[in-house]
């Protein structure tokens, strides 16, 4: 029965590893080949970015249970750690090896100030603009594999334990505090790496409002939430979809909020009506009898 379960789970896991490589390949074969325009080619990275922090928001708010509203603020940590990082070593080092340091500087700043969100006054000018699609698509195989191991594991389990009954939990001497603090740190962390990505997709960056500020938050837990509250793999076609979808519908400039809107309404209802929950449900059951009966 163990065994089963594990197999199910890392057939789970290799299916999200896939989908994220599998648009990885698609994208180059579309670049090298000319189909894409530079808005797209522009918009890859960030896609990236909001993938990270959708995923690691819904480690806090999906599998802790605790809402979270200062995400954007752990990755302006990061985002202003890293730049500074980079900036004191441009041209002493590889812009690619100094971005791998400098999101380890960003996601250990991100994590010891988790708690403590402070913005900026000042910006940073002549960040190397060192972030990649490819090296967006690697951190985010990264955050997937940290995410989605922690919620398979013991650590994962006493955590959402936690969420689901905290009395019962410490009374089974699961430490409330500390695996509240754990996922807590680690969802900061990564909030810190997209930060680092973020700012080397710039050469200024600057504290505002509209950057890391609460907006930004609500726009990443609209991600999480309408990806499903627990649901990783939802959390990835989310935050592409969701940001994707005002970028296409720039041409419908009198329309483009209002058909926004009407996608979010309907993804809330599917994700959260009951109706649609039971429809859901049944699609799975008749597919997980085929399944059986075909094997």
């Amino acid at each position: 029965m163990k065994s089963t379960a594990k197999k199910k789970i890392f057939i789970n896991n290799m299916i999200t590893y896939c989908m994220v490589i599998a648009a990885w390949l698609i994208m180059q074969f579309m670049i090298s080949g000319g189909h894409i325009s530079s808005l797209v080619k522009g918009l890859l990275v960030p896609f990236c970015i909001y993938v990270i922090m959708a995923v690691s928001l819904n480690l806090t708010v999906g599998i802790l249970g605790e809402l979270s509203l200062g995400h954007a603020g752990f990755m302006c940590v990061g985002a202003f750690a890293g730049a500074l990082f980079s900036k004191c070593m441009k041209g002493s080092i590889d812009p690619t090896l100094s971005l791998v340091i400098a999101i380890f500087i960003g996601a250990a700043a991100a994590a010891v100030f988790g708690i403590l969100i402070g913005i900026p006054v000042q910006g940073i000018t002549g960040t190397p603009q060192a972030s990649t699609f490819t090296i967006g698509v690697i951190l985010v195989l990264v955050t997937l594999f940290i995410v989605l191991n922690i919620i398979n594991s013991r650590t994962g389990r006493a955590i959402m334990a936690i969420r689901d009954n905290r009395i019962a939990a410490e009374s089974v001497g699961i430490n409330i505090t500390k695996y509240k603090l754990l996922a807590f740190s680690v969802s900061a962390a990564l909030a810190g790496v997209a930060g680092v990505l973020y700012a080397h997709n710039l050469t200024t960056l600057t504290a505002l409002p509209k950057n890391f500020g609460y907006n930004m938050s609500i726009m990443i837990l609209v991600y999480v939430v309408l990806g499903g509250i627990g649901n990783i793999r939802g959390s990835v076609i989310a935050a592409v979809v969701l940001y994707m979808l005002p970028e296409l519908l720039r041409g419908l400039s009198n329309y483009r909020m209002l058909i926004y809107a009407v996608v979010l309404i309907l993804a809330m209802l599917f994700n959260s009506a009951p109706q649609f929950v039971v429809l859901r449900e049944r699609i799975a059951q008749n597919f997980r009898k085929k399944e059986k009966e075909a094997a």
